[in-house]
């Protein structure tokens, strides 16, 4: 940086005066160029920095911090790679920075007190870290389970002395007291490799419709057992998933001769005043499978259970409690329980939701000076899809479901407004923007909506609907939404949009929903999903199963699953004029090129058949299960330093946060109680 702040010496003093004298303490990437663009007036000397050296390393920049004279960067100068630097606004020095170093100097925007605190609470889990092999490269992220498989080879082939960890693997292997596998008859290394090429020169000569019953005593009395293959337990949290585990994990135990079922649970809390729901049922079988079930664990006080149903935001108190119950119900109903998570990356220019948490800060509580690691060779991504039997293309006529088509056209161009909509469209030959989420702060139904309002060009070219919530926040429970509910009426009022906004009541028919997202295809509209954070984006997947343009925020999962200008678009959440430029410059270019629209619609539909289907999930999450189930039992004793630095921050951190909050929990649900009576 040094180097190219004296190619633009001139113009970077005037630009970080403005940075200083701004009076924003943070600053995000628009924000810096934005304020790049107004220091060099001249369009050619603007482009000459913005395209130099020095607009790489602004380009990677995720944020600032300005305390004058100094304003602080964080560049992450590739995926997983970041660097730490201070600029002085009076001379441009330039100072190296740690993480520590970074975080304190930002901490000084909102506590001074506490980032000069020499015995603030730091956080390095960096001290802990043993893993083996160690990553580098930006592709290795999301993919250790490649290098894991690479490196368990190599050490492996060194001599049969350094294989016995995998012939004392494959001995323990067992079902129910069935070995699996291998027997005692292959106790040596060289047994089970000279045995090895045997099985596959005979097992390779059968016809591969060959019943395993025909050859069994024969690789058995070789010493081979049933299994081979991959084998993994799984417990999963979404239905389509549950089906998709389901459905791999039946194939994959016939195919190796097994007589297992497989018992997938999905944990959630059980609710006993559950008002016409099964919430108030403790074992529910999941529709369209064979094997796989609800468990339903309730909230417990100390003294009793809770009965009604609580908001997201009070439900900390009780999370304790619920673990130690599902853990010991699973416990009762499966002995063997296997729990497993798939994280999500960041792309080129943006830190993903993981790597984002690799240093932050929490003034006043802690300081994380080295979190989570994105080369620790455990993380993989393993994306969902959606369900391609009910998410499918709007080209797909034949398999339409047209029944549905009179309610859907009453539900968007009916002129009446109801308890299921409000609003109308004035102008149905415009193509519709489209979005469904919750209606909360995170989801920014109503920074779209405003986005929608303020920008003309978008207002011209196209109708707004949306699927969210209420509209009458009598009716709703949950505060965020109540306040979502009365914005979004006074966005309707400030901007005039009667005419141009159609507002749906959240939507449970998933079926249905399918087809609108079809319909509004139809009118060679766009799916928007604005959220200011999305872990993964499942409406994303869903959107474009269907053959719909989709924008997506730039803030998690939705960056991963779209490649930007190709298979889709990203936006920024926090730059709303950029992002509904953005739409509306693609609705413009679709009216001069005819087939810009079926171009980013194709392009869609062939990234989530590379990469997003539950086949692949599926395939991937089973294998990985496999690898890291022999990992884990190489490496059980490095992560025994790290559960303990865990525990003391669960006991003397969260468990002390949760008793706070669940004393102004109880508060509030006593001022609701009384408000209602």
């Amino acid at each position: 940086m040094p180097d190219a702040l004296k190619q633009s010496r001139y113009h970077m003093k005037i630009c970080f005066a403005r940075f200083t004298a701004s009076g924003r303490r943070l600053m995000n990437p628009h924000h810096i160029i934005g304020e790049i663009e107004a220091s060099i007036e001249d369009k050619l000397e603007r482009s000459k920095v913005l395209e130099g050296s020095l607009g790489q390393i602004l380009g990677t920049t995720q944020e600032a911090a300005v305390i004058p004279p100094y304003v602080a960067f964080a560049v992450r100068a590739r995926p997983g790679c970041w660097e730490y630097v201070k600029v002085s606004a009076d001379d441009l020095a330039v100072h190296g920075l740690t993480a520590r170093e970074y975080l304190k100097f930002k901490e000084m925007v909102y506590d001074e007190k506490w980032a000069n605190d020499e015995n603030a609470l730091e956080v390095d889990f960096g001290a802990f870290d043993f893993s083996t092999p160690r990553l580098t490269l930006p592709s290795s992220i999301g993919n250790g389970v490649n290098f894991i498989s690479k490196f368990i080879t190599t050490k492996f082939s060194k001599s049969s002395e350094s294989a016995m960890p995998l012939l004392e693997y494959l001995l323990a292997l067992n079902h129910q007291g069935e070995n699996l596998m291998i027997n005692e008859t292959l106790n040596t290394v060289s047994k089970l490799q000279a045995t090895l090429i045997v099985a596959k020169v005979f097992i390779s000569a059968l016809p591969k419709d060959t019943p395993y019953q025909n050859f069994e005593q024969k690789i058995k009395e070789w010493g081979f057992e049933k299994g081979w293959g991959d084998n993994a337990d799984r417990i999963v949290y979404i239905l389509d998933q549950v089906r998709a585990l389901e459905e791999e994990l039946l194939l994959r135990i016939k195919q190796q001769g097994l007589q297992v079922k497989p018992q997938i649970l999905v944990v959630t809390r059980l609710i006993p005043d559950a008002i016409g729901t099964k919430c108030n049922q403790e074992m529910e079988p999941i529709l369209d499978s064979l094997h796989s079930h609800i468990l339903r664990v309730p909230f417990r006080t100390e003294k009793e259970v809770l009965q009604q149903w609580v908001s997201r935001f009070d439900v900390y108190p009780y999370l304790e409690r619920f673990a130690e119950a599902s853990a010991f119900s699973l416990f009762l109903l499966h002995p063997r329980c296997d729990f497993k998570d798939s994280p999500a990356a960041g792309i080129k220019k943006r830190a993903g939701q993981y790597e984002s948490h690799t240093a932050f800060t929490m003034p006043g509580l802690c300081r994380v000076v080295s979190g989570i690691n994105v080369f620790d060779p455990k993380f993989n991504i393993a994306a969902p899809g959606a369900d391609q039997s009910v998410y499918f293309p709007f080209t797909d006529s034949e398999k339409r479901l047209t029944s549905f088509h009179p309610a859907i056209e009453e539900l968007l161009y009916s002129q009446e407004d109801n308890d299921e909509h409000i609003g109308y469209l004035e102008d149905r030959e415009k193509p519709i923007i489209f979005s469904m989420a919750r209606l909360d702060t995170v989801k920014n139904i109503t920074g779209l909506t405003e986005w929608y309002g303020k920008n003309k060009r978008l207002r011209n070219a196209v109708n707004l609907v949306v699927v969210a919530g209420f509209f009458d926040p009598s009716k709703s429970k949950d505060r965020e939404e109540i306040a979502e509910i009365k914005k979004m009426h006074e966005l309707i009022e400030r901007y005039q949009l009667n005419g141009q906004i159609r507002w749906i009541a959240a939507q449970k028919d998933r079926y249905r929903n399918s087809e609108l997202y079809r319909c509004i295809a139809d009118t060679k509209g766009a799916f928007v999903q604005p959220a200011l954070y999305e872990a993964f984006g499942l409406t994303v997947i869903e959107a474009m199963n269907c053959g719909l343009p989709t924008f997506a925020t730039n803030q998690g999962g939705p960056a991963e699953i779209i490649v930007d200008g190709v298979s889709g678009f990203h936006i920024d959440p926090t730059n709303g004029d950029e992002s509904s430029d953005k739409i509306a410059d693609f609705f413009e270019q679709c009216k001069v090129d005819s087939e810009c629209w079926n171009r980013i619609s194709q392009h869609g539909l062939k990234r989530i058949y590379e990469c997003y289907t539950w086949k692949i999930y599926a395939n991937k999450l089973l294998n990985m299960g496999s690898i890291y189930g022999f990992w884990k039992r190489l490496n059980k004793d490095q992560k025994q330093a790290k559960q303990r630095y865990l525990d003391l921050f669960y006991n003397h951190q969260f468990r002390n946060l949760v008793g706070k909050k669940g004393q102004s929990g109880s508060r509030h649900k006593d001022r609701m109680l009384n408000s209602q009576n």
